[in-house]
């Protein structure tokens, strides 16, 4: 950057978001938020914290350490809990005294969103609803989250991303053809529902500075799912019944994974170019005037029949040399199926600096997954780890201007842990 440019400021900069959420719909929403500079004020239960952070095994050993939060992070910390809450600021709060709830309306009155995802109506009993918090803050952002909505005859009903997966749909359309509906292997109604929350309350933002008005953003997991059916909702929509197809899709052939000598290959052939392309490439141009694969339609009523076809001829090769053929050399679009640890560490991932190190207080350095939103005239990412269990809880409070006094009468109260 040249002497006297500007640093590019990041697009959330001074808005401060008050997460009062557990686990990975609500942490996941507020880390994209972090991640674009927005100030998160984790709140947690006293001793206990976010239930994730103690979701595992794995466990990264911290018993060395001896700073603030080390309490909580004497019997290790969760990889799993950092990955949905890298940039935030963790305080302690009993939100069931009458003192640690002035303290949280404190909080609510110098910020600009909130964030829950208790049942409906826990979060009204608790004191911390949206008309509550609208009496301290009336143009506030509040973001609802729960399993199915506040309305409906399964709205009090608790949810998970496994469930939701299964009402969803999703479930039904997993897994191999002959084989029993699967769940997807990462918790992915979770993170579909934190997108849009994140979104919705972008959004809300960007409305309350053409109008001065606050708003509430409520969705419920299912609601959030459903629209990801796209091509499956689309069969439904034309009568028909969509199914478990392995790797297939419904409406594109061949779209699907094939084994190869040493493993298996993506093969994406989107329209009719790519198909014949793809049958010069790997010496098979018959397969072009077969009757039953001369279309994309033709060749989706007869998939078992063109995956008889291709099978043998993907098998004399590698992964890798069906890869330097066909994606480096042609230019089609084939890839192949990565491990988890594979698909974090290879050249590409490497050369877009994606996964990168992070300084941790009681875990020393630590990998983080940048987020993907590149600006010409913004920045974006992260720069602080996940942090211990109400590390920030003195810190915060004395923000809002508390004395050592009035800290020590919250500690007598429960309100706050005792110094640990």
């Amino acid at each position: 950057m040249a002497d006297g440019e500007a640093t590019p400021q990041k697009i959330l900069d001074g808005i401060t978001v008050i997460d009062l959420t557990t686990f990975v719909t609500g942490g996941f929403a507020t880390m994209m938020l972090a991640n674009q500079g927005a100030e998160v004020i984790k709140v947690e239960r006293p001793d206990v914290g976010d239930d994730s952070r103690y979701s595992g095994p794995p466990f990264v050993d911290t018993s060395e350490y001896d700073g603030p939060g080390k309490s909580a992070a004497k019997d290790g910390e969760s990889p799993y809990f950092w990955t949905v809450n890298y940039d935030k600021r963790s305080v302690e709060l009993n939100l069931k005294s009458p003192e640690g709830l002035a303290v949280l309306y404190d909080l609510i009155e110098e910020a600009d969103v909130v964030v829950e995802n208790f049942r409906p109506g826990t979060a009204d009993r608790l004191g911390v609803g949206y008309d509550d918090v609208r009496e301290v803050n009336d143009d506030v952002i509040y973001c609802s989250i729960s399993a199915f909505g506040d309305t409906g005859p399964w709205s009090e009903r608790p949810g998970y991303d496994l469930l939701i997966q299964g009402m969803s749909g999703i479930m039904s359309v997993t897994g191999s053809e002959d084989g029993d509906p699967v769940k997807v292997g990462l918790p992915q109604t979770d993170l579909i529902t934190a997108m849009w929350a994140a979104f919705g309350i972008v959004g809300a933002l960007f409305r309350r500075e053409l109008t001065g008005e606050g708003d509430r953003v409520e969705l419920g997991m299912l609601d959030a799912s459903l629209p990801w059916l796209t091509k499956q909702a689309g069969k439904v929509f034309a009568g028909e019944e969509p199914s478990r197809m392995g790797t297939k899709d419904p409406v594109l052939a061949p779209y699907q994974s094939v084994p190869t000598a040493d493993g298996f290959l993506n093969i994406a052939c989107g329209n009719q170019k790519l198909w014949e392309e793809l049958c010069e490439a790997v010496n098979r141009p018959e397969l072009m005037s077969d009757s039953r694969f001369e279309t994309n339609s033709t060749r989706v009523e007869h998939m078992e029949e063109l995956e008889d076809e291709l099978t043998p001829t993907f098998s004399e090769r590698t992964t890798a040399e069906w890869v330097e053929k066909l994606a480096e050399e042609k230019g089609l679009p084939v890839g192949p199926v990565y491990g988890v640890e594979e698909a974090l560490q290879n050249e590409q991932v490497q050369s877009r600096d994606v996964v990168q190190k992070i300084e941790h207080p009681a875990a020393g350095e630590i990998p983080v997954i940048e987020h993907p939103l590149n600006y010409a005239n913004a920045d974006a990412g992260f720069t602080d780890a996940p942090p211990l269990l109400g590390e920030d809880t003195e810190s915060v409070i004395k923000d809002l201007g508390y004395t050592n006094e009035e800290l020590d009468n919250l500690r007598e109260t429960g309100a706050i842990p005792n110094e640990r």
